[in-house]
């Protein structure tokens, strides 16, 4: 058995503390009387209440909130049948170029997406506002789920899909009832994945945004050029705890599946 050493402790450590450290003291400073947000003045929750007064804030939150859970929703969608594509039909016509067009924006720096897609919707004459931000997330989103939601199909069984085939079942309802159960816990974890990176983007939402339809992210940049202020501290917590709800729930949900998905091969081994 290997033992610890003092070097990994203290990397791990010191790596946890670079990444960790700030969102721990932004939480705590915005439970922080004084105004002068790195000067501790006491508890308390006036910035939160304050916070729920800004109504620009709290309008640019609400905008945001809308096109991430479209944009997730649609991308998980669209995701998903590029991932059942890649992996179930094999090497059809036009596949390196259907893959390469899935995966582009993977690597794609967020500036050249940005941009790219501006000059689309002003070519086409299309307004910038709500729903331009909703395609541009989907745009860059979608990738994200149909890499997660592969990595799960390709390990999948597919002798129950044949199973439930053989036994007369149609390919949709096999698809609803068999397959779709079995990969949730990826379709979860890409929508999960799709939703946080709409709530965080700032880059391509600058590109595309009209009147009327300024995100948090956006908003709070603009705050944050003339000088943090403990609103921002507490808007900031706010989507912290959204995200680490999320994501908890997304991984009970996960965890539940696979106990269930344990115990219903443990009986159908005990019937056999």
């Amino acid at each position: 058995m290997k033992r610890t050493s003092w070097f990994n402790v203290t990397s791990v450590t010191l790596g946890m503390a670079f990444l960790y450290l700030p969102i721990v003291l932004l939480v705590i400073y915005s439970f922080n009387a004084s105004k002068l947000v790195t000067v501790w003045g006491g508890f308390s929750t006036q910035w939160y209440v304050e916070l729920f007064r800004n109504e620009a804030l709290l309008d640019a939150a609400w905008v945001t909130l809308r096109i991430a859970l479209l944009s997730s929703t649609v991308a998980t969608v669209l995701g998903t049948l590029a991932a059942i594509a890649l992996v179930r039909h094999g090497r059809f016509r036009g596949r390196t170029l259907f893959s390469g067009m899935i995966y582009a924006p993977l690597v794609m720096p967020e500036v050249i997406t940005g941009l790219s897609l501006l000059l689309l919707f002003v070519s086409i004459g299309f307004a910038r506002g709500f729903w331009t931000i909703v395609l541009a997330h989907i745009t860059f989103s979608m990738c994200f789920v149909a890499v997660v939601v592969q990595s799960r199909l390709v390990t999948f069984d597919r002798s129950l899909e044949e199973a439930a085939l053989d036994l007369g079942c149609p390919p949709l309802k096999t698809f609803m009832v068999i397959t779709l159960p079995l990969i949730a816990p990826g379709v979860i974890a890409g929508w999960m994945l799709a939703f946080t990176l709409s709530l965080d983007d700032l880059v391509i939402a600058s590109f595309t945004s009209g009147p009327g339809a300024t995100t948090l992210p956006m908003k709070i940049y603009s705050q944050v050029r003339l000088g943090v202020t403990p609103e921002i501290n507490a808007v900031s917590t706010l989507l912290i705890g959204l995200v680490a709800i999320g994501v908890i729930a997304a991984s009970l949900v996960t965890k539940r599946r696979e106990v269930e998905r344990e115990r219903a091969e443990r009986l159908a081994a005990a019937g056999d």
